[in-house]
């Protein structure tokens, strides 16, 4: 297993783990980018809807929060937040500590839609794994939390 303390270059890596990062990295973006289809609003961007998935899993932020989060510019962040805000699934309210800042938090509205998207998702994806071997699907069962983990890092 390689040394996840540090970067691993695939120049260094033995030929095994070289190969394993390369399948591991098209798997999941390819799976990510069927993931992204199952959407419940076509009308939303990915990004709209990574932003809405931030604030319901982490709560209310400034836009600049938001634009930290999602790794994207300030300015960036705030088109997006004007979008969502002019579609109705954020609202903007008064920072309560420094009047110059806005919080965004997500409506019912918000809620409810990312609620039947995660529903939908999880539903396609557990078609998919009906397909999986009884092993395939043990393997798949006690790589979920690593997964997890690695995209959190």
């Amino acid at each position: 297993m390689p040394d996840l303390s540090r970067p691993l270059h695939q120049a260094e890596a033995p030929p095994d783990d070289a190969a394993a990062v390369s399948a591991l990295r098209s798997g999941v973006m390819r799976l990510s980018r069927r993931l992204k289809h199952q959407r419940v609003d076509e009308s939303l961007s990915p990004t709209e809807m990574a932003v809405l998935g931030t604030l319901a899993q982490c709560g209310s932020a400034t836009p600049g929060e938001l634009a930290r989060k999602e790794h994207v510019q300030p300015p960036s962040m705030t088109r997006i937040v004007a979008l969502l805000e002019a579609k109705g699934l954020v609202r903007l309210e008064p920072h309560p500590e420094d009047r110059r800042q806005k919080v965004v938090s997500p409506t019912e509205r918000a809620e409810a839609m990312l609620e039947e998207s995660r529903r939908k998702r999880d539903a396609w994806l557990a078609e998919l794994v009906g397909e999986l071997t009884d092993d395939e699907w043990e393997v798949l069962r006690a790589a979920a939390p690593v997964l997890e983990k690695l995209a959190h890092m």
